[in-house]
């Protein structure tokens, strides 16, 4: 029972406080417009921003394989990339479950070991947050006076960043120290060294230029995704690719809250920040709803296409073992 309340109140939280966000942020717009939006939709570039969408997975997928390598795994392009959408997918259902599962398959498709794989993905996470930074401090520079707008506008404080961070690091140590006074120290301890290995394997690699072309891949892909999106729309149509950058370093952040893919949080950090580049609140309502709930559709519909395609090929194993 306890473990049935406690994954209820994972799944049905985020879900709650993204629809509670998405409440307040909506709570007075004009839904007409939104049908006629949709209607007037350039679907050459909703198109071309889809097949970037496609494709930064796809790439995540081979990067990952790339970094098994070191380990002595190679595991299927297939079965890495399908995993990827899975992730996503897993990640609509119960916000930061994606990595697991994506460990999880290939633990049973390619008996990698739950710990190696894991701790490649903490790694591939970690180089993530360096490029997210890196766009950041360049968006930031090139618009700093939307940014500095955009912080006295929302309220937000940098010391107050500061402080949650430093309190994040904080609980991470002292939950360090305690499980280490715990009897399954020893299991622990030998999970971390298979799990460090996985975080080093990018220190062994040989093609690591690769690696580094990949992950810029990535996101450029996330962001040509992000930003083929404005040419949809003719109230958007004109805004720049620095505008867009930032446009795009918000809503990376913004998704960090534990919702639904960012449901809440992303909308109003995008409405929040078009409204200073001079779109009216409701062409900027219409963007965040259109642009999160498409891309959303399309992390679903991945999911169940790398679901049925992990399928296949467990049964098609099975046929040729026997």
């Amino acid at each position: 029972m306890k473990k049935i309340i406690n994954y209820t109140l994972k799944t049905v939280l985020p879900i709650i406080l993204g629809v509670l966000i998405l409440y307040v942020v909506y709570k007075d717009f004009k839904f007409s417009q939104l049908w006629s939006e949709l209607k007037e939709m350039n679907l050459f570039w909703f198109a071309l921003s889809t097949a970037f969408g496609i494709m930064s997975h796809v790439i995540r997928g081979w990067r990952w394989k790339l970094s098994l390598a070191p380990l002595g795994y190679n595991p299927s392009s297939a079965v890495c990339v399908n995993s990827v959408y899975v992730a996503y997918a897993a990640n609509l259902v119960l916000p930061r479950v994606g990595e697991v599962s994506r460990c999880v398959i290939l633990e049973k498709h390619e008996h990698v070991p739950f710990a190696h794989a894991l701790g490649t993905l903490v790694m591939e996470r970690m180089l993530d947050t360096a490029m997210v930074l890196l766009i950041t401090f360049v968006a930031v520079v090139l618009q700093w006076q939307v940014f500095s707008a955009f912080i006295n506008d929302t309220g937000v404080e940098v010391s107050g960043i500061v402080i949650a961070l430093l309190s994040v690091l904080a609980i991470g140590v002292l939950s360090f120290f305690f499980i280490r006074k715990l009897s399954i120290w020893k299991k622990i301890k030998s999970f971390i060294t298979r799990f460090m290995e996985g975080v080093l394997s990018v220190t062994k690699m040989k093609d690591g230029w690769l690696f580094l072309l990949e992950t810029i891949g990535i996101w450029f892909c996330y962001f040509m995704q992000f930003y083929l999106c404005f040419f949809c729309f003719d109230f958007s149509s004109d805004l720049s690719v620095a505008a867009a950058l930032l446009l795009f370093v918000g809503g990376s952040i913004a998704v960090v809250v534990p919702t639904t893919n960012g449901a809440g949080p992303w909308h109003y950090v995008i409405i929040s920040i078009m409204v200073l580049y001079g779109i009216s609140e409701t062409d900027a309502g219409v963007f965040a709803l259109i642009v999160h709930g498409t891309q959303t559709l399309l992390v679903a519909v991945l999911g169940i296409y790398g679901i049925v395609s992990l399928r296949f090929r467990g049964v098609n194993q099975r046929k040729i073992k026997a």
